[in-house]
């Protein structure tokens, strides 16, 4: 046999066995994460001293999350973050109305002395919750994607505590 075609005829496998370890390594690596495009919401306190001042004291990072750029145009008092490892960015808005579910019957979850109120995304099929903090002068939503722990609303809990002062809840009378 010539050696050139000895060298092909090994090449080849080699060659082939690289490119599906590559092709695989691609595969599995986490994507690439773009800037986040959020919709409007009413939002009426956006543009709030209140929000500013919750705006500026959110964290850069927190766990495996970092701060997302958001997609123009953005709406006012508003952040996001990604993670590798979760296919939903948390996702925080600042100056929202009072929700609808919040009545005086409503449970809340009290974080390093913040009050919050959860509405679950599952009757909307909605793998997520949002997070209302109920007990200052603006109203705080946090969306969490399920799954995904703690840190995420222990981040901005102390960034709430830090920058918003507490204050009385207003829930919904009980229909």
């Amino acid at each position: 046999m010539h050696p050139a075609l000895v060298a092909t005829a090994i090449a080849l496998p080699v060659a082939l066995v690289v490119g599906v370890i590559v092709a695989a390594v691609l595969a599995t690596r986490a994507p690439e994460q773009g800037p986040v495009a959020l919709g409007a919401v009413p939002s009426p306190q956006a543009e709030s001293p209140d929000c500013a001042a919750l705006i500026d004291a959110l964290p850069a990072e927190f766990d495996s999350f970092t701060r997302a750029e958001l997609v123009d145009p953005a709406p006012p008092a508003a952040a996001a973050w990604q993670s590798p490892d979760v296919a939903e960015p948390v996702v925080l808005r600042c100056g929202l109305e009072r929700p609808a579910e919040f009545d005086q019957a409503s449970r809340l979850d009290v974080i390093d002395g913040v009050q919050w109120f959860q509405v679950t995304g599952d009757a909307q099929g909605i793998d997520a919750s949002t997070w209302y903090a109920v007990d200052r002068p603006v109203y705080v939503g946090v969306t969490v994607p399920t799954g995904t722990g703690p840190t995420p609303l222990q981040a901005i809990t102390a960034a709430v505590t830090q920058s918003l002062p507490a204050g009385p809840i207003d829930p919904n009378p009980v229909n």
